[in-house]
């Protein structure tokens, strides 16, 4: 099978210094992209600006923003593949950004946004295997709940990027697997490689 997976953070740039983005490292989406390269499976990584190594067995493209990320996917995805979107990809981009440095004398200290493509809701209509992420600080399993409904998915891996463990930049991670129908699968606390061989797992027993 084909896997498509994305990783890392997006950039959403105001001008060529300053961006938007948050503090993904890319470990949890290039460990899933590992585990798929490791059992046979034709393995394409769609990465955000991460420093970590591409695992061996996977073609790996590099993007910068939303919109970047959006067009790779889009560009790689096929009939009957898999798609796991574990991105964090930027809500919002600046409306407006500048080709040079913006000096402080001549902002205004208001930034208007704009909102960003949702890359598992582009792919709604295709027919391939959507997993998705949910990574959230409050009502984790209610908020994943809804997305893993709203995007037709066939689950969303949820955590408490709050939680001790399992947020950004750490090799573990403890997550829940939410289905459509409101069914729940928990699991402990365990290395990202465990999280990535579990989520391999659902996906192989479709």
């Amino acid at each position: 099978m084909k896997f498509i997976i994305t990783a890392g953070p997006t950039r959403e740039h105001i001008d060529p210094v300053r961006f938007l983005s948050n503090p993904s490292t890319g470990k949890m989406g290039f460990a899933v992209a590992a585990e798929a390269a490791r059992r046979g499976h034709e393995t394409v990584l769609v990465a955000g600006p991460v420093n970590l190594r591409t695992p061996s067995g996977v073609r790996r493209i590099d993007v910068v923003s939303a919109r970047d990320m959006l067009a790779a996917v889009k560009n790689e995805v096929i009939d009957g593949a898999v798609f796991v979107g574990v991105a964090a990809v930027a809500d919002f981009r600046p409306k407006v950004s500048f080709d040079k440095k913006q000096k402080k004398s001549v902002m205004t200290g208001e930034l208007k946004l704009v909102r960003n493509p949702d890359i598992l809701k582009s792919l709604k209509s295709v027919p391939i295997t959507r997993v998705g992420f949910a990574a959230e600080t409050n009502d984790v399993l209610a908020e994943a709940s809804r997305k893993c409904r709203e995007k037709n998915l066939k689950f969303i891996v949820a955590n408490d990027v709050l939680a001790k463990g399992s947020g950004f930049g750490v090799s573990t991670n403890r997550v829940t697997f939410v289905y459509p129908d409101g069914s729940l699968k928990k699991f402990p606390l365990m290395s990202k490689r465990r999280v990535a061989e579990r989520i391999l797992d659902e996906i192989d027993r479709a």
